[in-house]
């Protein structure tokens, strides 16, 4: 899942330099939204200069055998703001459910911008709908997530969600990708490897808050990851590499990310707000034979724009 590149709170700019070095999917570019956000017309911002408050959106998928190539849905979308100077986090997560509109065309479940369109129809439905600039994005899979918390040694976490699902995904081993299996987290603190991570941050059933709990659930393993992150050393960073070799993407490039070095240890947790778009934000509804949740946008947009500059 792609909100585990732990950028939400430095880990992001502490693992990248790797990354960079045994991956070399970086460095592309971002095609951004030109539709005006309001009627004053202003131009489109530019991205965030270094040292300045800047915006990336994180990104995952459910990349099993069932899907080919880069035809993925996003199952998990975290708005984040990081600001250098005061070392303050904001992590949004975006309901996949969201029923909006699309940079694509038409009107639809926000996780299937990524589908349609990569990671530019992403952020351009991102920065459309929610008036917002996005300077970068990071995409990560359900590979690539387990190698990098096992490459960790595991995160620990306190599962304030607990889990009992039946029908958990069973696609990452055996040869039926559209089997399932019994999932089971039970409430507490835990030391997690990265499959349990995982059926902790990407099981939809079993819990009475359903998405709005898997976000909450998401943004826990992600500041788990970034505790991790700060107890490595460099000569660590090339097997962590490795273990996301063919899972990440995104468009920074190595200058901009060695950039970012000096934030991985000067984040504290209590520096990071996290924020769900819980109701009265969102509703459920049923649409075009799907569940959905209908965006009440004024309310939205009022609490996005409290943590992220109006576009």
């Amino acid at each position: 899942m792609g909100f585990a590149i732990s950028g939400a709170a430095g880990a992001v700019a502490y693992f990248f330099p790797a990354i960079t070095t045994a991956i070399q999917d970086t460095g592309h570019s971002i095609v951004h939204s030109t539709a005006p956000s309001s009627a004053s017309q202003t131009p489109a911002p530019t991205d965030a200069p270094p040292g300045q408050p800047f915006t990336v959106l994180l990104l995952g998928s459910d990349n099993d055998a069932k899907y080919s190539g880069n035809k993925v849905l996003t199952q998990s979308m975290i708005l984040t703001r990081i600001d250098p100077a005061t070392k303050h986090v904001v992590m949004l997560s975006i309901p996949r459910d969201t029923y909006a509109p699309l940079s694509t065309g038409g009107t639809d479940k926000i996780d299937k911008a990524y589908l349609y369109g990569g990671a530019n129809a992403a952020v351009q439905t991102v920065e459309q709908d929610f008036h917002v600039h996005v300077d970068h994005y990071a995409w990560i899979g359900l590979v690539g997530l387990v190698s990098l918390i096992d490459k960790l040694g595991g995160v620990d976490v306190v599962a304030t969600n607990p889990v009992l699902d039946d029908f958990y995904p069973a696609d990452l081993s055996g040869n039926n990708p559209y089997a399932y299996e019994r999932v089971a987290v039970l409430p507490g603190p835990q030391h997690m490897n990265g499959i349990q991570a995982l059926e902790y941050v990407r099981s939809r059933h079993g819990d009475l808050r359903s998405d709005f709990g898997r976000s909450q659930r998401q943004q826990q393993v992600l500041l788990a990851i970034r505790a991790k992150a700060k107890l490595l050393g460099l000569s660590d960073l090339p097997d962590v590499a490795s273990a996301m070799s063919a899972d990440f993407s995104t468009d920074m490039s190595i200058p901009q990310v060695a950039s970012l070095l000096p934030l991985a240890s000067q984040v504290t947790l209590q520096n990071v707000q996290q924020v769900l778009l819980l109701p009265p934000f969102t509703s459920d509804a049923f649409i075009g034979g799907q569940d959905v949740l209908i965006p009440h946008w004024p309310l939205i947009l009022t609490e996005t724009h409290k943590y992220f500059p109006a576009a």
